[in-house]
């Protein structure tokens, strides 16, 4: 019975043990998590800055007040915000304030005036500052040009200096300049007036009444004969010439043509037709440029309604 007993106990014990002692911990592998790729955003374009035209870029330039009051005080404020493309010469604030006292005023009083003179700092095309350096001259808006030259390495425009270049804009270029260019204002008579070498050819004009028709709007182109030129005649042949108005009005018609034709385009033609209704010979012989048998000594001299060229000898029609 004893040992029975002392069984039983033993294996209470073990049972006892069995059910105290820590169970066993399964252990379950689990995968390291993989870093998460951070998204790289797609590329964006910036922004495109919208460019200003003429009128706003100088408006918001600050250094135009005055030529901006200008140009709205002439009505060009439309023009000068069209398509274009234009060039525009913009004289600054210290440009305008350089004029004589009393002229900006004066030119704010005289709407056309004012309008010539804006029209003159406005060329036709976009014309980048590497393409102004390549040119003599430049036709303006106006219908007269502008001489262009490189001096020391400045860039001169008609005496004014370019000091900023190429601001561009939406429909056209801006170029600096530090004074304002003026338009010539004297037509073909006051111009060949003033000159002091045309004397014979003034009085023959106002003889044969065409004043009024060589001071109108025009264009015309003069190839005017000298005071020598006309003294080189046969004796007689000026005073036989005032005398017979019809005869001396055909000839002054012989030296006028129809348009604004610059030496760079008379170099280029054969012939020209005349008021007259009849043709000049044009040619070159040694480098020079021939009408009929007549030289041309000087070109371009512009005038506010045309341009005049100078020939050595009197031209005679058929």
């Amino acid at each position: 019975m004893k040992f029975k007993s002392v069984l039983l106990v033993s294996l209470v014990v073990v049972l006892l043990s069995a059910a105290c002692a820590p169970s066993a911990v399964e252990v379950v592998a689990t995968e390291e998590p993989k870093p998460t790729a951070t998204p790289i955003p797609e590329p964006t374009e910036e922004p495109m800055v919208e460019m200003l035209d003429i009128v706003d870029t100088a408006v918001a330039d600050g250094r135009f007040t005055t030529l901006v009051a200008a140009v709205e005080a002439a009505g060009l404020v439309d023009a000068l915000k069209g398509e274009g493309p234009l060039t525009v010469f913009a004289p600054t604030d210290d440009a305008f304030a350089a004029l004589p006292e009393g002229t900006v005023e004066a030119l704010l009083a005289d709407i056309p005036a004012l309008t010539n003179i804006l029209l003159y700092h406005v060329v036709d095309g976009k014309v980048m500052a590497d393409s102004v350096v390549e040119l003599n001259q430049a036709m303006t808006l106006l219908g007269q040009y502008v001489d262009i030259q490189v001096m020391d390495g400045k860039v001169m425009v008609d005496g004014a200096q370019v000091i900023i270049t190429d601001i561009e804009t939406a429909n056209g270029v801006i170029h600096v300049i530090d004074a304002v260019i003026l338009p010539e204002t004297r037509d073909i008579v006051d111009i060949a007036v003033e000159d002091g070498r045309f004397t014979t050819l003034v009085a023959a004009v106002q003889a044969a009444g065409l004043v009024d028709a060589l001071k109108a709007e025009g264009p015309l182109t003069v190839f005017a004969p000298t005071d020598d030129a006309f003294a080189s005649l046969p004796e007689g042949t000026v005073e036989a010439l005032l005398a017979d108005i019809p005869a001396l009005t055909d000839i002054l018609l012989y030296h006028v043509v129809d348009g604004k034709v610059m030496a760079a385009d008379v170099v280029e033609l054969s012939s020209a037709s005349t008021l007259l209704g009849q043709d000049l010979v044009i040619s070159l012989m040694d480098g020079k440029v021939m009408l009929n048998e007549s030289q041309v000594i000087i070109t371009d001299l512009e005038t506010s309604n045309g341009v005049i060229h100078v020939i050595d000898a009197v031209l005679l029609p058929q």
